[in-house]
C-alpha cells in the first residue's frame, strides 16, 4: 500500500525471510517480515483492499516463532486508528516483548495528521529525498529543452515526432476531458505515430492505451493537491511531466507552430542539491491517537529508490504494461522503511544484546538534522531527522523503554484491563501508584500538546519532561547539555551535567520548556548531550491542540 499505490488483496502468503540488505558490508544477513504477492499479474485484476487483521497477526506470530531480529512492515491505513483496533500495533507489541524491533512505514497520505504508524513501541519512518534525482527532458522543435519528471526507459532515438493536443485527437469527449486525455478519450487512429499533449499526468495511461508514441503533460492530477513535483514515477510509454511553469511553454509552442514536433528523451540522473527534503507524499503528524508522542520518529531515503522487483508485476502502475524487470525505481515510505530496518540490523550487528528501544534511540539521537525551512511541519514531517547508520553504532547514550513502561502509558490514556487484554492477549492490570502521562514515557523525543481555551490563539506554556539515559559509551564519561535558543521559548535542564562511572549506568534529568505559542504555530526546539565525542540530540516539540 505504501509503495505509492493501494495495497492489492492478497492471500495469506507472509513469510520470514533472510535478506541481504546491502546498506553496509558488515550486515551479512538479518531476518525480517516480508509481504509477498503470489502472482502479480493475477492480483492486479482483483479488488483492492487491506489485509485482514488475522493475516497480519498470524504473520507476526510466525515471525516471532522463527526467532527474527527485526520486522519491517509497510502495511497501514490512510489514517490512524485506536491502538486496540490496530493489528500492526498489537503484533508489534508482542514482538517487542520478544526483543524484536518493528519498523513501519509512516504512510503515503501526504497531509498532516494522517500518519497511521502511531504506537510508541514502533519505529515509524517517513520518506525523504537523496542527492540524486531522475528527470526526463523534452526537446521542442524550436530548440527549447525542458526538464520534466518520469522514469522513462523508452528511447525515440533522438527523433522528433508530431505533437498533438488531446482535444484534437478525440471524438468522444468534451473539450476539457479531451485536453486532460481522460480515460477512453483518445482515438487510436489519430494518435498513431504521434506524441500527445495532456493537461494532466494521468493522461499518460490513456496515451498508452490509445497507442500513441508518448505523452507530454503537466505535473497536475485529477486528484486535487496530489504532491507530484518531487517524484518521478515509472511510465508505460515515452512520457515526461513538466512543472506548472514549464507546461505553458509547450502549449504556446504548439499554438504558434504549424507543424509542432517534440522528442522525449530517456530519463537521466541529476544532482539534487535540495536534499534531504521530506517527500510530499509522506504522511505527517501530529499523532492523533497519542498527541504527546512525536510521529514519525525518523526519515530515510524513499524517493526514486532502486529496488528489487518481481518480474511477474508490471513495472509501472499500468497493468497492461507487459515489460518484465528484476529491479525497478520506486518511491514511497515502503522504500524508506527498509532503509531504517537495514540501519537497525547494522547497529544490532555491533550490539547484539541491545533492546529494540536502545537501537531505536541510537538511530534517532544521531540522525542528520533536517532544515525546517524546507519542511514547514518540521518534526511532524521528519521526526528526529534523516538516518545516519554509521553514527548510530556509537551513540554514547540511549533512552530505553520496556513493556512495563508502555503499560503505564496505556493506563494514562484510560485503558482498563479489558482494553489491555485486547492488546496484550493476557490479563494485564494498571500498576498502583501515581499515574504518569504519555509525555513521561522515556522517549528519545519530547512532545507536548497544549490545550487552548475559547479559541485563544496566543497560549503561554510551561512543560516538564523527565528522562533517563543509559551510558553505552566509555565507562567514565561526562556529558554537558546544550539547547536550542529562541525568543519564543526558554529551556532549562536539571542537572545540566551527567557523570558516568560505568557502562550501562543510568542517569536522570528533567527538562522544562516555557514560552508562548502564537497563532496556532508549533515550537520546534532541541537539546543535545555531548562528552566532546558523542552528540546525543533530542527534538522538543510543543504545539497547540488547534494546530
Amino acid at each position: 500500500m505504501f509503495a505509492g499505490t493501494p495495497l492489492l488483496r492478497v492471500t495469506r502468503l507472509l513469510a520470514s525471510l533472510i535478506l541481504e540488505f546491502g546498506l553496509n558490508p558488515r550486515v551479512s544477513m538479518t531476518k525480517v517480515l516480508a509481504l509477498l504477492l503470489r502472482n502479480g499479474k493475477e492480483l492486479a485484476k482483483v479488488e483492492r483492499t487491506s489485509l485482514a487483521t488475522t493475516d497480519i497477526l498470524a504473520a507476526f506470530d510466525d515471525a516471532i516463532a522463527d526467532g527474527v531480529d527485526i520486522i519491517t512492515i509497510s502495511v497501514g491505513g490512510d489514517y490512524p486508528v485506536k491502538l486496540e483496533n490496530d493489528a500492526v500495533a498489537i503484533g508489534s507489541l508482542h514482538s517487542l516483548e520478544k526483543g524484536i524491533l518493528v519498523v513501519q512505514s509512516a504512510g503515503n497520505s501526504a497531509d498532516k495528521e494522517t500518519i497511521s504508524s502511531v504506537a510508541p513501541w514502533i519505529f515509524s519512518v517517513a520518506a525523504s529525498s537523496t542527492d540524486r534525482g531522475i528527470v526526463a527532458k523534452v526537446a521542442l522543435g524550436n530548440g527549447t529543452i525542458l526538464s520534466g519528471k518520469s522514469v522513462n526507459a523508452f528511447s525515440l532515438n533522438g527523433t522528433s515526432f508530431p505533437l498533438v493536443y488531446g482535444k484534437d485527437v478525440s471524438r468522444k469527449c468534451n473539450e476539457s476531458d479531451a485536453m486532460d486525455c481522460a480515460e477512453n478519450c483518445l482515438e487510436n487512429s489519430l494518435v498513431k505515430g504521434k506524441i500527445v499533449l495532456c493537461r494532466l499526468i494521468d493522461g499518460v495511461d490513456e496515451a498508452f492505451r490509445a497507442g500513441a508514441l508518448g505523452s507530454v503533460s503537466a505535473l497536475e492530477s485529477y486528484i486535487p493537491d496530489l504532491p507530484l513535483s518531487d517524484v518521478s514515477y515509472v511510465v508505460p510509454v515515452a512520457a515526461s511531466s513538466l512543472q506548472t511553469k514549464d507546461f505553458p511553454l509547450v502549449e504556446s509552442y504548439f499554438r504558434s507552430t504549424k507543424s509542432p514536433k517534440v522528442d522525449i528523451m530517456k530519463s537521466e540522473s541529476v544532482k539534487n542539491l535540495d536534499a534531504p527534503r521530506v517527500a510530499g507524499f509522506s504522511s505527517k503528524g501530529p499523532n492523533n491517537i497519542i498527541p504527546d508522542i512525536l510521529k514519525p520518529d525518523i526519515t530515510a531515503p524513499g524517493i526514486e529508490i532502486l529496488a528489487a522487483y518481481s518480474p511477474e508485476a508490471a513495472p509501472s502502475d499500468n497493468y497492461n504494461d507487459l515489460r518484465m524487470v528484476n529491479y525497478n525505481i520506486l518511491s514511497g515510505t515502503s522504500m524508506s522503511c527498509p532503509h531504517v530496518a537495514g540501519a537497525g540490523a547494522y547497529v544490532k550487528s555491533f550490539h547484539p544484546s541491545w533492546s529494540p528501544s536502545a537501537i531505536k534511540s541510537a538511530i534517532m539521537t544521531t540522525a542528520w538534522i533536517m532544515d525546517s525551512r524546507k519542511d514547514p511541519l518540521a518534526e511532524f514531517a521528519y521526526g528526529a531527522g534523516q538516518i545516519d547508520p554509521v553514527k548510530a553504532v556509537d551513540p554514547g547514550l540511549v533512552y530505553e523503554t520496556f513493556t512495563e513502561d508502555y503499560i503505564k502509558l496505556l493506563c494514562s490514556l484510560g485503558y482498563d484491563s479489558t482494553k489491555l487484554k485486547q492488546i496484550f492477549g493476557v490479563n494485564t492490570t494498571c500498576p498502583a501508584g501515581p499515574q504518569t502521562t504519555p509525555k513521561d514515557l522515556n522517549y528519545p523525543s519530547m512532545t507536548s500538546q497544549i490545550k487552548t481555551s475559547g479559541g485563544n490563539k496566543n497560549v503561554t506554556f510551561s512543560e516538564k519532561f523527565a528522562r533517563t539515559v543509559t551510558n553505552v559509551g566509555p565507562e567514565k564519561s561526562t556529558y554537558k547539555v546544550t539547547t536550542s535558543t529562541s525568543p519564543e521559548y526558554n529551556i532549562t535542564v536539571t542537572p545540566n551535567v551527567l557523570t558516568f562511572g560505568a557502562t550501562n549506568e543510568k542517569e536522570s534529568f528533567d527538562v522544562i520548556i516555557s514560552g508562548k505559542i502564537t497563532n496556532g504555530k508549533m515550537v520546534s526546539a532541541s537539546l543535545e548531550w555531548s562528552d566532546g565525542v558523542h552528540k546525543v540530540r533530542s527534538p522538543i516539540v510543543v504545539y497547540p491542540d488547534n494546530f
